[in-house]
């Protein structure tokens, strides 16, 4: 069996939306102080002896955020159109860091977006 790490980096954010739909407070539009957690798989080690270097998953996952950073995601494509849930956002940091990071050798394997300190989803594909 080969080798396999998962390197994971930490990042934030913060924005503010409206469920459309839902039958409570949260059809209101209200803000998050939301927390990333990206986790990376590799199973093949660089020639310094690294999968990936830290900086670049940082940086791919900081190209993401910042387009939703201090916005209302309402407005803001996909989610002018899809609901602005947990879930539909993680699946699209996910999707979109699996195609600014994914090769051969480096996949992203999950993405943990925290929407407060005590609830969070997980989003893995495969």
């Amino acid at each position: 069996m080969s080798p396999r790490y998962t390197l994971k980096v930490v990042s934030d954010f913060a924005s503010a939306h409206t469920l459309r739909d839902y039958p409570g407070a949260c059809s209101r539009m209200h803000g998050h102080n939301w927390k990333v957690e990206a986790e990376v798989i590799t199973t093949q080690l660089d020639n310094v002896g690294m999968g990936i270097d830290f900086k670049k998953i940082k940086h791919a996952v900081k190209e993401l955020t910042d387009t939703l950073d201090h916005r209302y995601l309402n407005e803001i494509e996909p989610f002018d159109s899809i609901n602005p849930t947990a879930e539909n956002i993680a699946a699209w940091l996910y999707q979109g860091l699996s195609k600014k990071l994914n090769n051969e050798h480096i996949q992203v394997s999950a993405l943990t977006l925290w929407e407060t300190e005590r609830a969070c989803v997980k989003y893995t594909e495969g």
